[in-house]
């Protein structure tokens, strides 16, 4: 997901804007400085979701100081939810059922866009370029397309706002150019500073009714073994958990390429099970079995490199 489904120096001034220099940037440049403005920068607007053709404005608060960011998400239509992002935990308050849950997300580091640090490692399976400018938020912004040198991923494209350089819109199109998937904000204003939430007080409002605090382990400990992969793809975190309130524990390995990530669940088949290519908007997945065992690769990527991924998928011996 860009969504639901999460990291240079850069000169700064205090006055929270981001100094542009006079000589011409490179796309990578951008993406840098877009990188770290989002990281020491307080700002807030709407933003809006487009996402498995569904379209939520929500609003967008971002707070960060002496190193230390929080990430706000809430819901201006029903149903009325509020999200929170503390480094790695994720918080969904649920407003009507006045529930709270709780998910441990290592893997992602912002609701808006994750950008790998060193760019440089992508140069052999993105190309970078600015392709033109336009007002986003009615603020002038650069557009940097991203794009694949395979056909294992999706293209993309990010405004990036030409002072504070911050993301004001990012697209995820398929193959041939079709708008998949979208983030962009309506409104965004910077701040010197924004107040943190309280969480401990929010958790006495809304009580914690499940925590997922699931901690890394280590890719042997699976029951499978990935055997094929499209170039720039690897293992980034594997847990061994229970899901949807089921007994059996569920195998998920992640996988990212930077940019892109895909998910590999593999259970204990309880029941007879869909099987094959199923497609949500950007997401596409694959499900096989393997013996005893429900496989599932899932991804914001292609059905092709979900069912090539899948294929190559074996038993543990």
């Amino acid at each position: 997901m860009m969504g639901v489904n999460c990291f240079f120096v850069v000169a700064f001034l205090w006055t929270g804007s981001v100094s542009a220099s006079e000589s011409v940037l490179t796309a990578k440049q951008l993406l840098a400085k877009m990188n770290h403005a989002m990281e020491v920068l307080n700002y807030q607007g709407t933003v809006a979701f487009l996402k498995n053709g569904k379209l939520e404005p929500m609003k967008y608060v971002h707070a960060a100081e002496k190193g230390v960011q929080q990430e706000q998400l809430l819901s201006l239509n029903s149903p009325l939810r509020e999200i929170i992002r503390d480094a790695d935990q994720v918080r969904c308050l649920f407003k009507e059922t006045q529930q709270t849950l709780v998910d441990h997300r290592p893997f992602e580091h912002s609701f808006l866009v994750d950008i790998p640090k060193n760019l440089d490692d992508m140069g052999g399976i993105y190309q970078f370029e600015i392709v033109g400018e336009e007002n986003i938020a009615l603020r002038p912004s650069y557009i940097v397309a991203i794009q694949p040198k395979d056909n294992a991923r999706y293209p993309r494209k990010i405004w990036i706002e030409k002072k504070q350089f911050l993301p004001l819109k990012v697209v995820v199109y398929d193959k041939v150019g079709v708008l998949l998937e979208q983030v962009v904000f309506t409104d965004i204003e910077v701040k010197k500073s924004l107040p943190f939430v309280a969480v401990k007080f929010l958790d006495a409002v809304y009580p914690v009714q499940a925590i997922q605090q699931i901690q890394k382990q280590s890719s042997d400990q699976a029951a499978f073994v990935v055997t094929q992969l499209p170039t720039g793809f690897r293992e980034v975190f594997f847990a061994r958990k229970p899901i949807h309130n089921a007994e059996q524990p569920v195998d998920h390995l992640l996988l990212s390429d930077g940019f892109t990530s895909v998910s590999i669940y593999m259970e204990n088949k309880m029941a007879a099970l869909q099987s094959g290519l199923q497609s949500v908007g950007a997401v596409n997945s694959y499900s096989r079995t393997i013996s005893n065992f429900q496989l599932t690769v899932m991804g914001e990527v292609p059905a092709e490199t979900v069912q090539f991924i899948a294929e190559g998928i074996q038993l543990r011996e």
